[in-house]
């Protein structure tokens, strides 16, 4: 039972340990090379076509939300005929 618990014991610091770290490579100055180029542009479409992709959604939802919201306000101003 003792020799259990030690050995869990060990086993749980050798997991937490802080010497079997990662190490990733730091891509920041890509990134900045990348957003700082003067290409004409604009920053919030230059990482690429998921950027784009997104842009686009974006754009479409809300054009689509803005005609739908004046197309309520629409039907809201004129009351439907009592018969």
């Amino acid at each position: 039972m003792l020799r259990n618990l030690l050995g869990l014991r060990h086993l749980a610091r050798r997991t937490i340990s802080t010497a079997s770290r990662r190490q990733f490579e730091n891509k920041v100055p890509e990134k900045q090379k990348l957003f700082q180029e003067d290409n004409g542009i604009p920053v919030h479409l230059k990482g690429g076509i998921a950027d784009a992709l997104l842009y686009r959604a974006t754009m479409i939802l809300t054009v689509g939300g803005t005609a739908y919201a004046i197309y309520q306000l629409a039907v809201a101003s004129f009351p439907k005929k009592q018969d």
